[in-house]
């Protein structure tokens, strides 16, 4: 679901993916929902296994993928492709919650906050966009609360 309205969440850390095409960013909060961390970044052909294992050891309460609507908050190729991975990944993972976040500019922000010099760099860019991601909606549920 895209959301702009709080949810009744259960306690716990939250999770944020950020989806692309070859590559797979994920964060994480912290237990008070007030830092979110870069965790890792996983290739795309990787990822449900990779998921099921990280659901399976950090238990988030819920995890946020970043909806990447255009400047003019239109849906575009990617916008459809991310839309169909998440009923995916609710089918895949019943148990788990997803929210659909808006991601407009995490990409831009996590490369001028560290800007990619080496391949380890570039793949650490996922998951530091996955944390601009997921500090936007810890803000959001903080200013909510």
């Amino acid at each position: 679901m895209l959301t702009n309205k709080p949810l009744n969440l259960p306690a716990g850390k939250i999770a944020a993916l950020d989806l692309g095409d070859q590559w797979v960013g994920i964060a994480l909060s912290d237990s008070t929902r007030t830092l979110a961390k870069p965790f890792t970044t996983i290739t795309f052909h990787e990822y449900l296994p990779a998921l099921r294992k990280f659901i399976e050891e950090q238990k988030p309460a819920a995890i946020v993928i970043g909806y990447p609507k255009t400047m003019r908050g239109t849906e575009s190729d990617q916008t459809k492709k991310v839309i169909a991975l998440h009923e995916d990944l609710q089918k895949e993972f019943p148990e788990t919650l997803f929210v659909l976040w808006d991601e407009r500019l995490s990409s831009k922000r996590a490369q001028s906050a560290s800007p990619a010099r080496t391949k380890e760099e570039k793949l650490k860019s996922h998951a530091i966009a996955a944390a601009f991601i997921l500090d936007s909606y810890l803000q959001f549920l903080s200013y909510h609360a």
